[in-house]
């Protein structure tokens, strides 16, 4: 009787045992073997179609096309004529043309007495500057080599998500390589020593020395140039650390100013005669003007308001107005007021750009839509920079042009890079110390290419020297003789 009781209770224990000792093993095992044939049938999918190794694959296959393109650089010279203390600058390059033409950025090599790039062989070469273009932060030099392979270019704008790689040599390893997406494009960074702003936004990593670099596509062609880096603390020229935001500036820019700059050594630029500021920036004293008030009331979108159009300008003659509102130009974005000198100065002259405007018409409180074609003339610097040019031909800078060898030979002097002195005012401060045919070579000691880098140079230089007492500075001359001569003038 008590061996039929405890039966059942046995099988239960004994069930319960198996429960929780053989039951646990058991899932464990067959857990185990689900694992182990995942494991086997990943392994044989990765063997037979590995779309990863297709990636590592196409990546290799961008390097091996780009890399023989790129260039590590090596910039030295001193921050004056005087004197002053030396630098030594590292960036990166890539050669444009089998000519030996390479380019980079204006702001790497920038005031530099040698410059030396090595090829992706290791061999090291003295590279000589062609020109420099100081508002898009842009210089050819050219070296002669062998055998060189130009990198693969495209003009197309690449659009945001898209693969993108970043060459050069940050904090000094040489034929480095980065990946990321274009973050977006278009963009402005308010950067002191770049005019004209239409950065490629990225993610992939940009350091010091990537300045100067190539930007490529998954094609391994080149759109854009690595400039600056957005650091959290403003956007810098190839200085600070990669923090997320990478600026390069797209191919189309690049080619209009490289071609320019290897033909003739300066860049004609389109000029429209608009100044402009941005709708968000409409101040209270500005609201007392009607066209503003009805901006401000009745636009609700980003643009470039024109707050002055020059008398006999290509703006005035095609219709443009105070107070219209330009929200593109040949169908580009103008939200941030920057955008509209960017896109004219980098058109060139007799070009035919149309404006898509939004008009206020107080009247009506309303506003309407129109578009206008403008035919750009040529920009000129000694208009755009009329304080400056009135004080130097007060002090007897009556006539200069860029120096060219057409220029040089109806003056009987031998051509050399720089600003000819074409005419000299009698009975002023220059006459009997500068001739006619003397060519101004640079400002403070940074070489000066043609007149537009003249006029940037003065002008970056009565900035700098804003609240500290008389601004100055120093021309390094080269006389008729050959002898350079140096000449202060004050700035105002």
């Amino acid at each position: 009787m008590k061996i039929q009781t405890l039966l059942p209770a046995a099988i239960v224990a004994i069930a319960a045992v198996l429960v929780l000792v053989v039951t646990p093993r058991t899932v464990r095992s067959l857990s185990q073997a689900r694992v182990d044939a995942e494991r086997v049938a990943a392994k044989g999918r990765l063997s037979e179609r590995n779309a990863l190794e297709e990636v590592n694959q196409a990546t290799r296959d961008v390097a091996s096309i780009v890399e023989p393109s790129v260039l590590a650089l090596t910039a030295k010279g001193s921050q004056s004529a005087r004197g002053g203390a030396p630098f030594f600058n590292t960036g990166s390059a890539w050669v444009y043309d089998v000519y030996g033409h390479i380019v980079t950025n204006g702001h790497v090599v920038d005031g530099a007495k040698s410059i030396d790039v090595q090829l992706h062989t290791g061999q090291i070469i003295a590279a000589q500057l062609v020109g420099i273009d100081l508002k898009t932060d842009i210089a050819v030099l050219r070296i002669e080599a062998d055998d060189l392979t130009p990198a693969q270019r495209s003009i197309d704008i690449p659009t945001q998500g898209e693969m993108v790689f970043a060459f050069g040599s940050p904090f000094d390893f040489r034929f480095s390589m980065s990946s990321g997406i274009v973050s977006g494009i278009g963009r402005s960074a308010g950067l002191a020593d770049v005019d004209y702003e239409n950065f490629i936004q990225v993610d992939a990593a940009i350091n010091p020395g990537n300045s100067g670099g190539p930007l490529t596509d998954i094609y391994g062609r080149v759109i854009g140039m690595n400039t600056a880096i957005a650091t959290g603390r403003g956007s810098t020229l190839g200085q600070g650390q990669f923090g997320g935001i990478g600026l390069a500036i797209p191919m189309d820019i690049i080619e209009f100013v490289v071609g320019q700059l290897i033909e003739t050594g300066e860049v004609e630029k389109g000029f429209s005669g608009v100044a402009v500021q941005s709708v968000s920036s409409i101040l209270a004293p500005q609201m007392r003007n009607p066209l503003f008030r009805c901006i401000a009331e009745h636009f609700n979108a980003d643009g470039a308001v024109v707050t002055r159009v020059s008398p006999s300008s290509p703006a005035e003659r095609a219709g443009l107005r105070i107070g219209d509102v330009i929200t593109s130009i040949d169908g580009v974005k103008t939200g941030d007021a920057d955008k509209v000198p960017s896109i004219i100065g980098t058109r060139r002259p007799g070009q035919k750009v149309v404006f898509q405007v939004w008009r206020p018409l107080p009247d009506q409180a309303r506003g309407e839509e129109q578009q206008i074609s403008v035919e750009l003339a040529k920009r000129d610097p000694q208009v755009e920079s009329e304080d400056l040019a009135d004080l130097l031909r007060n002090y007897g800078f009556a006539k200069m042009v860029t120096s060219t060898t057409e220029a040089c030979a109806l003056l009987n002097v031998a051509h050399r890079r720089g600003v000819l002195v074409q005419e000299v005012t009698a009975d002023s401060n220059l006459a009997g110390l500068v001739p006619a045919g003397a060519i101004i070579v640079a400002v403070g000691g940074q070489s000066v290419s043609n007149v537009e880098d003249f006029y940037v140079r003065l002008a970056r230089g009565a900035l700098s020297r804003r609240g500290i007492g008389r601004a100055s500075a120093v021309l390094s001359i080269a006389l008729p003789t050959g002898k350079i001569g140096e000449f202060e003038i004050p700035l105002r």
